[in-house]
């Protein structure tokens, strides 16, 4: 049977574009692996009427919706008002929602304004959601054949209110089986290019492919109908890591834990108390920053220019040959530091320095059997051409590490 769910946010800096609705993706996510069939995603700014006709238009078409947005205290959080005038449920005051809210303020040492009272008003007969995290409660309530939860639009605070409360009221009241999501992680390739590489594996009818990039990895998703058999769902991602090849980093969803580029080399390198040493230039410490609190970056440096750099070493830049320069690098700041690996990231600096101009880097992973060079052309805004090298230059670890191609042509199409 198919339960079908609507996700609902509210509010005029979402309408205007001037806040991005994560929310949404969010929920979307959630109620999807749960078996949920989301049919829409409405938003509507801060308007009492058009609130409160998108409510009685779910409530006739939808079994549940999730809304998001509109528990605050202003006078533009309307969404318990337009609840009540939807659905004739007067506002009433809920004296627990009320000292929870004063609780807030009082281990802050803030006084509570008056216009909080507001957000203990809710609509009579509904279900309250306590936030621990906020001072606006959520609440629940069924009309028609819809059941809805309100949450606030923060998203830590609505997180938290739809795992503590929500998630588990779905699952008890609504007849879903839980789908099975498998995720692909890449870097190094875009999704047209992964089009291009998966497009003549078959795809069975009940299972949904959809991607999703990211600044810190492109990812393939599978989604799984309940009760899919195992061995075929493991034929199917191994065809698409097959094609995709080694710029698949990590598989979320089959048995392995959730996981990204950093944890990836993070296990690799404990399980062998290896150790790492960092020079970036373009980066400015972003590599670094990825690791952050990892035991095995034993040093790290960034320099502005390659002059101060390799006089900081007591080497000859070669400006012909940048290459050379960070293969010789490599191997002196390897030995000098004791790491089992040096990654070295030189920028190409005599060439324009203008931030969206694109921009050459040479990389190398130094090794005690050897060095691993790569060349890389970055593009774009000069924050995506930084996380780039960062990543370009993780990535090479992570080859070397899980024995893959090293020498690798990056597919950003």
């Amino acid at each position: 049977m198919t339960v079908t769910i609507e996700i609902f946010s509210q509010g005029e800096e979402i309408i205007t574009g001037q806040t991005v609705d994560s929310n949404s993706a969010w929920l979307s996510e959630q109620v999807v692996a749960l078996g949920f069939k989301v049919t829409r995603h409405s938003t509507v700014g801060d308007d009492l009427n058009d609130l409160t006709t998108l409510l009685n238009e779910i409530a006739q078409r939808a079994d549940c919706c999730l809304c998001t947005g509109g528990l605050g205290p202003t006078s533009d959080d309307l969404t318990a008002e337009a609840v009540a005038k939807a659905f004739a449920l007067p506002l009433t005051f809920d004296a627990v929602a009320y000292a929870q809210i004063a609780v807030f303020f009082e281990q802050r040492n803030r006084p509570m304004p008056a216009s909080n009272r507001k957000q203990a008003m809710l609509p009579q007969g509904a279900l309250r959601i306590d936030n621990t995290l906020g001072t606006a409660p959520g609440f629940a309530v069924k009309h028609g054949r819809c059941w809805f939860a309100f949450m606030p639009g923060v998203p830590a605070e609505m997180r938290h209110l739809f795992k503590a409360t929500i998630k588990a009221y779905l699952q008890q009241h609504f007849k879903v089986q839980p789908s099975h999501l498998v995720t692909l992680k890449t870097v190094g390739i875009g999704e047209s290019a992964l089009q291009e590489r998966i497009k003549d594996i078959p795809l069975p009818p009940s299972v949904q492919l959809g991607f999703r990039a990211g600044t810190e990895d492109v990812q393939t998703k599978l989604l799984f109908p309940f009760a899919y058999p195992s061995d075929d769902k493991q034929r199917l991602v191994t065809q698409f890591v097959a094609q995709i090849g080694d710029f698949v980093f990590a598989i979320d969803g089959l048995e392995q834990p959730a996981s990204n580029l950093v944890a990836v080399i993070a296990a690799e390198l404990n399980a062998t108390r290896q150790t790492v040493a960092v020079i970036e230039t373009l980066s400015q410490g972003l590599i670094a920053a990825k690791c952050i609190g990892q035991p095995w970056l034993i040093q790290s440096l960034y320099q502005p220019t390659l002059e101060r750099l390799t006089a900081q070493f007591g080497l000859a830049l070669n400006q012909m040959d940048l290459m050379d320069t960070a293969l010789r690098l490599g191997q002196l700041v390897r030995q000098q530091s004791g790491a089992d690996f040096a990654l070295v990231q030189l920028l190409d600096s005599s060439a324009s320095n203008a931030q969206d101009e694109p921009m050459v880097l040479y990389t190398v992973l130094a090794t005690a059997h050897g060095a691993y060079p790569q060349t890389l052309t970055v593009s774009g805004k000069l924050q995506r051409k930084q996380n780039q090298a960062a990543l370009m230059a993780l990535d090479l670890l992570r080859r070397f590490l899980q024995g893959k191609h090293t020498i690798v042509c990056h597919e950003y199409a």
